[in-house]
């Protein structure tokens, strides 16, 4: 990879470390309702301006909004609303490249390697390690919430992998696109469960601070992320940069830690080792078969 790009994939890297941090700043006194659709307000407009519409059918708009977009935020700001640590939340967030094998097996019918079948054994361990904690420094339900998130994340991964059968589409304007009506059911949501006065309540309490971490998930973590990873996406293999995302539970850790004083009890620490180890393992079986394949 050139050293360009190398910084860029780093930058999103960074960027999605953050993001966690960001979002528990942006919900001091702010539904997370309300925080997710002013996020995608800002990613839509005003940008549809300046990027064309894919020509792709509906249901792949309809899927990835309601999965990728409203599923997968809805449940992880109410997880970190309702008291997950950020750090925490990061690495377990992560399960998502787990759930999209499983997923992937189920709906489309692909054999797991044996190696994710490992990593998904390691990660559970992992996983469960975490879930400890419950009850004492964080709730189950944040946990459980967590995992939701994940859960629809990988359902969208499996829409965004159907993009491939229409050719070349700009993926930033896809995320664009489909992020356009999302502030409505975001704010029926905040209405349904909170009250017909959660919206004006919540854009009241927000401050600068509330408004910059709105900018930062719309115009950093989703429209700069997405944007410069689907680039790099298009440069090179999709295990070359994909492997770079084990870092996010690094940084989102580190966040945690620096940004807000969180700390990790020793089964935390080992549970999220053995997360991000069972992240590592399909990547590192696949460069030890191909050094193997290469006689090294």
């Amino acid at each position: 990879m050139r050293p360009r790009d190398l910084a860029l994939v780093l930058l999103v890297v960074l960027l999605w470390g953050v993001n966690f941090v960001v979002i528990k700043l942006g919900l001091r006194g702010v539904s997370p309702f309300v925080l997710g659709g002013l996020r995608f307000t800002f990613t839509a407009l005003p940008a549809i301006f300046f990027l064309r519409r894919p020509k792709l059918p509906f249901r792949l708009y309809a899927g990835f909004a309601l999965t990728t977009f409203l599923g997968q935020f809805t449940l992880l700001f109410w997880a970190i609303k309702v008291g997950m640590p950020t750090g925490l939340s990061s690495v377990v967030h992560q399960s998502q490249a787990f759930f999209t094998v499983l997923l992937a097996a189920v709906v489309l019918g692909e054999r797991p390697r044996p190696a994710q079948l490992a990593g998904m054994m390691v990660a559970a361990l992992g996983l469960a390690s975490i879930a400890t904690g419950s009850g004492t420094s964080f709730p189950l339900a944040g946990f459980a919430l967590n995992l939701c998130a994940a859960m629809a994340w990988a359902a969208g991964n499996l829409v965004a992998r159907s993009l491939a059968r229409h050719g070349e589409v700009n993926a930033l304007a896809f995320v664009v696109w489909s992020a356009l009506p999302l502030p409505i059911p975001f704010f029926a949501l905040a209405w349904a469960f909170e009250g017909r006065d959660a919206v004006t309540a919540s854009l009241t309490a927000m401050d600068a601070l509330s408004w910059a971490a709105v900018a930062y998930l719309a115009f950093g973590a989703t429209l700069t992320g997405y944007g410069l990873w689907s680039r790099l996406l298009r440069t090179y293999p999709a295990a070359q940069v994909a492997r770079f995302t084990l870092l996010v539970p690094v940084i989102g850790l580190g966040c945690g830690w620096l940004a807000l004083g969180e700390r990790l009890s020793a089964a935390q620490l080992v549970g999220s080792a053995l997360v991000t180890a069972g992240l590592a393992l399909p990547f590192a079986a696949a460069a030890s078969s191909r050094l193997v394949g290469r006689g090294l």
